[in-house]
């Protein structure tokens, strides 16, 4: 079981916390660094200093460290032109010597888009497809030949495919609780499917529709990884834990039931029976990104601990 953190700047985080964390996720032993991608904080927040973009902050990241992965959940199709952002990522890719994971997302936080006149279309999740197909063409195109799309949404012609990612291969990441549509497009693009901030019994149902929906395709299921998101505030009392959940509003109980809370033996536990789902990566959502002392008690007290 691999743990990694996860991170949601627009609630109010500049470059230099984010640079911090990164750091602290890699001295710690961490096996990569993934922020979300808004534009707009969420709830009660202020979101103060204001929004930073996920592939600029990656871009700066992947020159500041030096081992860890680099990514997002989920990387919103409906802010970038696919063309355009085979670029950016394969760039970074390249700047980070290869450290590069791409999730892509349909897009869903429709008041981020009113807020900076970005278009909020009806149909999403053909768009979301067009553009997976676009950038992975893209990236597999052999150098020297051209790449060419016509798509309900998107045409492209005489398109050199550069520049190429570091990497023979970035992953892709897709997610979500689509009962049909999703898992069929991971079957076919993901080299991993992740469930964002879902049960156990979720995690089960949409783990066994992706491997269904890679074996019509004719795809050992075991190919992909399946990963969860899920919140975390550990403590190594009660005490600690409330401290903790108190600073990012939440209730214990909450997020006891929702995530991974609690004492470092109860988040063992817990990751374990995700483990058993066939999950081997969980993203750690960090709500508190001032408190570099909770990561250094995961790290020490819960992943010290997994196999």
């Amino acid at each position: 079981m691999r743990l990694r953190i996860f991170t949601e700047p627009q609630q109010g985080a500049d470059y230099d916390t984010l640079l911090k964390v990164a750091k602290a996720t890699e001295d710690l032993g961490f096996d990569a660094f993934y922020r979300s991608d808004h534009y707009l904080a969420m709830g009660d927040s202020d979101g103060l200093p204001g929004p930073t973009d996920a592939w600029i902050t990656l871009a700066g990241l992947a020159r500041e460290t030096s081992r860890i992965r680099l990514g997002t959940l989920m990387t919103a199709a409906t802010f970038r032109l696919p063309g355009t952002l085979a670029i950016q990522v394969a760039q970074v890719d390249a700047m980070s010597g290869g450290r590069v994971d791409f999730g892509l997302g349909s897009g869903w936080y429709e008041d981020e888009h009113t807020a900076y006149g970005i278009p909020f279309p009806k149909e999403k999740f053909g768009r979301l497809e067009e553009q997976l197909a676009i950038i992975t063409g893209l990236w597999e195109t052999p150098s020297g030949e051209k790449f060419d799309y016509e798509g309900t949404y998107y045409q492209l012609k005489d398109c050199p495919a550069l520049p190429k990612p570091y990497q023979e291969r970035i992953p892709v990441l897709i997610g979500g609780f689509g009962a049909k549509r999703t898992p069929r497009l991971a079957a076919r693009y993901a080299d991993e499917f992740n469930v964002p901030f879902g049960s156990l019994e979720d995690s089960k149902r949409q783990f066994d529709r992706v491997r269904d929906a890679a074996a019509e395709r004719g795809r050992d299921a075991d190919e992909l990884v399946y990963s969860n998101a899920l919140v975390v505030c550990v403590g190594k009392d009660d005490a600690e834990v409330a401290r903790r959940a108190a600073a990012i509003g939440r209730e214990v109980d909450e997020l006891k039931e929702n995530g991974l809370a609690g004492s470092p033996e109860e988040v063992v536990d817990k990751i374990g029976r995700y483990g058993e789902l066939g999950s081997s990566r969980i993203y750690l959502q960090v709500l508190d990104l001032s408190d570099l002392d909770h990561l250094a008690l995961i790290a020490d007290q819960v992943q010290a601990k997994l196999a």
